[in-house]
């Protein structure tokens, strides 16, 4: 089983600017930098609302694979209510768990595909480990949107044909110190297009 130490950390958004249009949806982008300045990929920008909970559907055919024993990809983002198969494409085999509250599970010690894929039917973070290589570490996090995306290698992140209204704009990353919730800044869109510029600090290398 793993450890895992929270540290101390803060957050801030900064610079959101919003243009105003006539279309009823929106184009949001959104760039995600470190206190540094340096621009922060692989985090998951989304945005909340009772609307969005509403419109939210299961994504088909999701996995979080098994390779080289590591977790590919290492951080799957998913809505409530999809089922994620866990193939191992090792030769040895991997035992999956999870102790996270949004989502307890285990896969015990198996080769191959598991014949019943894994419902992830709460929002939160799940982290994921194997009991037998104690390196490997991935995480699912489950949103119940539909407007969600990863950021770049340049930290940017398109949310695209997002209805106008009110909505927490929320921003995670696995760096981010275990348990620590996903950064949370209010939103309203009311245009075409919108720019966000959001700032992660304290980030766990």
């Amino acid at each position: 089983m793993k450890a895992f130490a929270a540290r101390a950390w803060s957050a801030s958004l900064v610079t959101l600017c919003l243009f105003a249009g006539v279309a009823q949806a929106a184009t949001l982008q959104v760039t995600v930098r470190d206190d540094r300045g340096r621009p922060v990929s692989d985090a998951v920008v989304f945005l909340e609302s009772p609307e969005a909970a509403r419109a939210a559907r299961p994504l088909a055919q999701q996995e979080m694979g098994q390779k080289d024993r590591a977790f590919v990809p290492d951080v799957l983002a998913v809505t409530r209510g999809t089922s994620v198969q866990f193939p191992n494409r090792d030769t040895v085999r991997h035992h999956v768990y999870s102790f996270s509250a949004a989502k307890r599970f285990e896969l015990k010690l198996y080769i191959g595909t598991p014949a019943n894929p894994v419902t992830f039917d709460q929002p939160g973070v799940v982290v994921l480990g194997c009991n037998i290589h104690d390196q490997m570490i991935g995480w699912i996090l489950v949103v119940d949107t539909p407007y969600f995306a990863s950021t770049s290698a340049s930290g940017q992140a398109w949310l695209a044909d997002v209805p106008e209204g009110g909505y927490r704009l929320r921003v995670w990353h696995s760096h981010m110190p275990v348990g620590a919730p996903a950064l949370d800044q209010a939103l309203k869109l009311d245009g075409a297009s919108a720019t966000a510029q959001v700032v992660l600090k304290g980030l766990v290398p």
